[in-house]
């Protein structure tokens, strides 16, 4: 069953004029150490670099909205990470506050799914993070 849905379109220039102007304290405080390595990784190309933060930026926005708070209430930047999962699909990993909320929203018997969708094309990135409580996997 869904317990959460959201979504955000954000103009990755935007993203690349808040990274101009305030820089690692930007980035450091928006965030995860796995989320900036990902972005460095693709340094060679500014773009992709900025693109990178940008959907990232955006899922995190969608995933506060998923949880139902929006960055409030606990919830904040760096308690919400993309990763990866072994098959490369994105997905969410929470900590601290937003990791309370999804386990409050999560009913008893049933364990949280995360599934996130990113995009870009420039100047827009876009995400959509739905959150699902299913069944315990087996086994």
């Amino acid at each position: 069953m869904i317990i959460g849905i959201g979504s955000d379109l954000i103009d990755i220039t935007r993203v690349a004029k808040v990274i101009e102007r305030h820089g690692e304290r930007f980035l450091d405080r928006i965030f995860t150490a796995a989320e900036r390595a990902k972005a460095e990784r693709r340094a060679k190309n500014e773009k992709m670099v900025v693109a990178t933060y940008a959907k990232r930026f955006a899922a995190k926005e969608a995933c506060s909205k998923a949880l139902g708070t929006g960055i409030r209430r606990g919830v904040w930047w760096r308690d919400m990470g993309v990763v990866n999962l072994p098959g490369g699909r994105p997905t969410m990993q929470l900590t601290g506050g937003a990791l309370a909320r999804l386990q409050a929203l999560t009913p008893d018997g049933f364990e949280a799914r995360i599934d996130v969708s990113i995009t870009d094309d420039w100047p827009l990135a876009q995400a959509f993070v739905i959150i699902s409580a299913v069944p315990p996997a087996k086994p």
